[in-house]
């Protein structure tokens, strides 16, 4: 996964939620003051993502043309 081409923080327009995809195949996202409010895995198959996060809730996404759209949300990739 380290070479991933998602790796790395993707955020939301007004950076309220922050995922950081991490090279090891782990994520962690923070929700506005709170970090690390979610924690997990995450698979990655073509440009579709799964997320599992520590408690077994999961979740997918997409990304589409460097944008990554995860339950109704869009984030991209922080510079």
């Amino acid at each position: 996964m380290a070479d991933h081409p998602y790796v790395g923080m993707w955020v939301t327009a007004d950076g309220y939620i922050r995922h950081e995809l991490l090279p090891e195949g782990r994520y962690d996202e923070a929700r506005g003051r709170r970090s690390s409010a979610y924690r997990g895995r995450y698979t990655v198959t073509g440009t579709h993502i799964d997320y599992v996060d520590d408690t077994g809730f999961t979740a997918d996404g997409d990304f589409i043309d460097d944008v990554l759209h995860h339950a109704g949300m869009v984030l991209r990739r922080e510079k």
